[in-house]
């Protein structure tokens, strides 16, 4: 088997591309498409950040607790933990499952799964500067 570099950064871009197209093709009032995919990049570009502070068991909390009027926000959530489910080779990380399979992980294995996190998010920040290259501003 041999080493392909795009391991971790293909899954994160067609992610937030598959997030962006869904917003320009279903989204007709401007405002709220604009301000959609800000939420979109914002989140993407704070992921790091917050799992270096929180944990990957807060966030996966907050999925929860972020509201509807924020949904750009949970999408790109929702999509950072199944690209993480997908590259740790990991079940039930995504979905409704997901905060009890982080509670019930072994120590070792958490943070394991913690330190390939730290590294998604990066790709995440990254990708979002490429994929929302047009979306300025911050919150």
């Amino acid at each position: 088997m041999s080493f392909d570099p795009r391991t971790i950064g293909k899954p994160v871009y067609q992610a937030l591309q598959e997030l962006r197209d869904e917003q320009e093709q279903n989204q007709r009032d401007e405002a709220k498409r604009k301000e959609r995919l800000k939420e979109q990049k914002n989140q993407a570009v704070e992921l790091y950040t917050y799992i270096a502070t929180w944990g990957l068991l807060r966030l996966k909390a907050e999925e929860k607790a972020i509201s509807e009027d924020k949904k750009g926000k949970k999408e790109v959530v929702q999509e950072y933990f199944k690209c993480l489910e997908i590259l740790a080779e990991a079940s039930k990380l995504s979905g409704a499952d997901g905060l009890n399979t982080l509670v019930d992980m072994d120590v070792d294995d958490y943070l394991g799964l913690t330190g390939l996190g730290l590294v998604l998010a990066q790709e995440f920040s990254f990708w979002a500067s490429a994929v929302y290259w047009d979306i300025k501003g911050g919150d």
